[in-house]
């Protein structure tokens, strides 16, 4: 059964992998949230949660002091008919009425299922966020992909890394778009947008992230944090 509650993780504490028979939706109040699966992995600031369905093995890791917020779902009951997991928006709303509802765990009360009713109008409302960093399958994607993980900056084209991995840069394309379903380029964003949400959390100053993430100016990387998450990574930083 997947539980309705509040954790509270530490600073780089983790929950081992794991699954449920339920769906949960898994939600930071603060912090930086990462779940992780065979797939890939999610990743979720405060303005965002992450939906897990039943069944699917994964873990969780906190940056930053995390408060955790779970609530259960039957299997029966999936408000936006999502089979993997998936970020979605959080608003205000939604966020006091995920606060509320996983404080009040084991309490019964018709004021708590009408708040678990406006909850679940609130999540079928919710905008899916393209926030996933798939896992590669293909042996060459890995081992170039495990390349940009050890240094997201790395500002080397496809072709110079091809070389490195040997494989030319057409057919990692291909593999890119068949393998993962992106451009190499959408998943080198990706990795880095993850990698700076862990960096402002660390109250890393934005300048440094724009620069150890790999963006050629703190500005172009504003302007892509601000289309992505809907406010700039200043504003991140002082949540």
């Amino acid at each position: 059964m997947a539980p309705t509650r509040t954790r509270r993780l530490a600073p780089g504490g983790s929950i081992d992998a794991h699954r449920h028979d339920d769906h949960q939706i898994v939600y930071a109040g603060r912090g930086v949230l990462t779940v992780t699966t065979s797939a890939g992995s999610w990743v979720a600031p405060a303005t965002r949660a992450i939906w897990v369905p039943a069944g699917t093995v994964h873990a969780h890791r906190a940056y930053g002091e995390l408060d955790l917020h779970l609530v259960g779902l039957p299997v029966t009951e999936n408000p936006l008919g999502l089979d993997t997991p998936t970020v979605l928006a959080v608003s205000p709303l939604l966020r006091e009425l995920l606060i509320a509802y996983t404080r009040a765990e084991g309490d019964d009360r018709p004021e708590r299922a009408r708040l678990r009713a406006v909850l679940l109008d609130q999540l079928r409302a919710s905008a899916q966020q393209p926030l996933h960093l798939p896992t590669p399958g293909a042996p060459l994607l890995r081992d170039l992909c495990d390349i940009l993980r050890a240094d997201p900056g790395d500002s080397r084209t496809l072709a110079e890394l091809g070389r490195r991995v040997g494989a030319s840069d057409r057919t990692l394309s291909r593999l890119f778009r068949s393998d993962l379903g992106m451009t190499f380029p959408q998943w080198r964003t990706q990795l880095r947008l993850h990698h700076a949400l862990i960096l402002l959390t660390e109250r890393t100053p934005v300048t440094a992230v724009a620069h150890q993430c790999g963006w050629s100016s703190t500005s172009a990387f504003i302007e892509v944090f601000r289309r992505t998450f809907g406010h700039t990574p200043g504003s991140h930083r002082a949540e």
